[in-house]
């Protein structure tokens, strides 16, 4: 086997990749079923003899990129999911290119060092304190993982219980308090932590999914309180400042999943709806929504960096031992080898700034307003308040906007999906792609309202 860096290779999959990104909005998003079926053309027996890299290469382009969906595109529309701004795909094969594990400060100072330089941005931007701890994880569903975990630490340790070295059985009970719209990834948390996804107290919310502050149960030293920044259906705020005040008196420990919406601080026009959210005790976030860098990419950040250290820190003798009070990526994360995922964050922070990501929020509101607009001028209902980024929007019977639903996915202009929000099945339009423009925006509402009106002709003789 030749060990030479093949440059020939390399230069090929960047000229495929950066055809697929030029041409990736003259593609419809959903790929073809001709497409999805030719990928069964890469099931077959492992070879015993290996292809040529070049082979490799081509076939994962003709086979794999056409049965891509087409989310790096600005008409992509579902389930909150961003694009990768230029400059994070670039850093990203730069990253992939150093092949770094970014577990310790000695097997990558530099990727030891964005992660420093970028945690201390982002508690800046979210306005947290200077000595806010955090890490670099896969996803909002890790970063939950890792803040309810220093959470539990934090808890039990005040109460004179070691969690990591005694587990949970004969611990203090912990009592969890969630919303009725919890998400699901903080349900799933709480089960891998051992705390149980049934054993909840829920609160009621309101018309718009936020906690009523009004119907808070009785919070102690032994509750951890699960906030919501950023409703996934509605974009509606829990209210913080509120809450956090009682959970502060109390001595219980605030949590904030603000996979999406905590990207509203970095906006000073929508930064009121986040108000409060600093006052929390730990916050999940992902990097691969608003921020728009590739996958996959979250953020969790905890008040006291101690808390996360004490809960996610591993040593063993054969580590590299710590002889600074720098801090180690692999104490404050569940993964040890890991990607250097920190680079792109690090990147695109850098490359937009504090007004482009301010400006980057508000043009996708303004976009999800657009659509808000668009349609309740044909005569469809806009079941929530569009504050942020999220439309829901019904187009009559829960059968019609299904089959509404499945006509514009078929159509292949644009993508979004389903929901039923408080009973009512719904359309939920997510805006959050950095390349999305006015021009997307129109030609999705067109296909919209195209759908909407053979939806209609057909269930409706007559209208």
């Amino acid at each position: 086997m030749d060990t030479k860096p093949d440059d020939q290779l390399l230069q090929d999959a960047a000229t495929r990749a950066a055809d697929y990104l030029r041409n990736i909005r003259d593609r419809r998003i959903a790929p073809t079923a001709e497409a999805v079926l030719r990928l069964g053309d890469l099931n077959h027996p492992f070879p015993q003899r290996g292809l040529d890299a070049t082979a490799i290469i081509g076939l994962l382009d003709d086979i794999g990129s056409p049965a891509t969906v087409a989310t790096a595109g600005g008409r992509y529309f579902g389930l909150v999911i961003g694009g990768a701004l230029p400059v994070t795909v670039a850093a990203n094969w730069l990253a992939t290119a150093w092949d770094q594990n970014a577990c310790f400060r000695a097997t990558s100072p530099i990727a030891a060092t964005l992660e420093d330089v970028a945690l201390g941005w982002l508690t800046g931007l979210f306005g947290l304190p200077q000595d806010t701890g955090g890490a670099f994880v896969t996803g909002a569903s890790m970063a939950n993982v890792a803040a309810l975990a220093a959470a539990r630490h934090a808890i039990l340790s005040r109460h004179g219980w070691d969690v990591e070295a005694q587990g949970l059985y004969g611990a203090p009970e912990l009592r969890i308090v969630v919303s009725d719209e919890v998400h699901v990834t903080v349900l799933k948390a709480l089960s891998l932590l051992g705390l149980g996804r049934d054993r909840v107290i829920r609160v009621p919310t309101d018309a718009q999914g936020r906690m009523r502050a009004d119907s808070l149960p009785y919070l102690d030293d032994r509750t951890i309180l699960c906030l919501q920044a950023g409703n996934v259906n509605t974009g509606a705020f829990d209210p913080a400042a509120e809450i956090c005040a009682v959970a502060r008196k109390a001595g219980a420990w605030v949590h904030v999943d603000g996979a999406f919406g905590l990207w509203a601080l970095a906006s000073p026009a929508h930064a009121g709806l986040a108000a409060g959210f600093a006052d929390a005790d730990s916050w999940a976030t992902d990097g691969h929504k608003w921020l728009n860098v590739p996958y996959d990419s979250g953020i969790v950040l905890v008040r006291k960096a101690g808390h996360l250290r004490a809960a996610m820190a591993a040593t063993a003798v054969y580590h590299a031992q710590d002889t600074t009070d720098a801090r180690e990526p692999a104490h404050y994360t569940p993964e040890s080898s890991r990607r250097a995922r920190g680079v792109e964050i690090w990147a695109a922070l850098l490359n937009l700034g504090r007004d482009g990501l301010a400006e980057l929020i508000g043009r996708t509101c303004r976009h999800a307003q657009r659509f808000a607009q668009g349609l309740r001028e044909a005569g469809y209902e806009i079941l929530n308040d569009v504050a942020l980024n999220q439309v829901l929007v019904s187009f009559g019977t829960p059968e019609e906007t299904r089959a509404v639903i499945g006509q514009i996915q078929a159509d292949g202009v644009c993508w979004c999906g389903g929901t039923v929000w408080q009973g009512r099945t719904a359309m939920r339009i997510s805006v959050s792609n950095w390349s999305t423009t006015d021009a997307d925006v129109q030609l999705s509402i067109a296909a919209m309202l195209r759908a909407a009106d053979q939806v209609v002709r057909t269930s409706r003789p007559g209208t």
